[in-house]
């Protein structure tokens, strides 16, 4: 499977961005889809996770309450809504495909397939 995360770009504190990640080459609908970001320098960290059917989520605890994670089958994405970003939530953000299908699973090795990534930056 192929995946192009897309939807980064420049925003205020306080504002909202939605990031999607496209998937080709094979059904979203059979992999627990993850995003994940990653700062220059720093190791690439969990921010969320959704299941199969988009039933049930996983939040790092820094973003709960501001990001949602979803996805469309149908239309083989999924998305991270987010909102109330701060200047900490610059990164690159990337979408990953869990090898096991466990939502609950944080670590970057669980997951194999992985976008190329869509840079996110929060100045004013």
């Amino acid at each position: 499977v192929q995946l192009q995360a897309s939807g980064g770009g420049l925003v205020q504190p306080g504002g909202s961005l939605r990031l999607s990640c496209a998937a080709s080459g094979r059904p979203i609908s059979t992999y627990t889809m993850g995003w994940f970001r990653q700062i220059p320098g720093k190791e690439r960290e969990f921010v969320a996770a959704i299941n199969l059917d988009g039933t049930s989520t996983n939040y790092a605890d820094f973003v709960k309450g501001r990001f949602t994670i979803a996805r469309d089958n149908a239309k083989n994405t999924v998305y991270l809504q987010m909102t109330s970003l701060k200047p900490e939530d610059t990164a690159v953000y990337y979408c990953a495909t869990n090898k096991f299908g466990n939502f609950y699973q944080t670590a970057a090795y669980n997951y194999n397939y992985w976008g190329q990534g869509t840079q996110v930056t929060v100045s004013s």
